[in-house]
């Protein structure tokens, strides 16, 4: 899977983040992740994050395993 906006390899836990509310993958690298990050609610797999996957910052739209969102 290659990120929609830089074409760059995704990894393992960047492919597989889904936005929270549509459940549609988002397919984007970290990297250009990082600009929208705040404004979506999103399901990760942080048990496949490393720790170079992190984004800075705290925030509440992310959710982990189980997918809950407290919206």
């Amino acid at each position: 899977m290659r990120c929609l906006s830089c074409d760059k390899n995704l990894t393992d836990y960047e492919s597989t983040r889904r936005d929270a509310m549509t459940d549609e993958f988002i397919d984007l690298c970290n990297g250009c992740f990082a600009s929208v990050y705040e404004d979506l609610h999103t399901i990760e797999r942080t048990d496949l994050a490393h720790d170079e996957d992190m984004i800075d910052g705290d925030n509440d739209n992310h959710c982990g395993l189980d997918g809950l969102v407290d919206y």
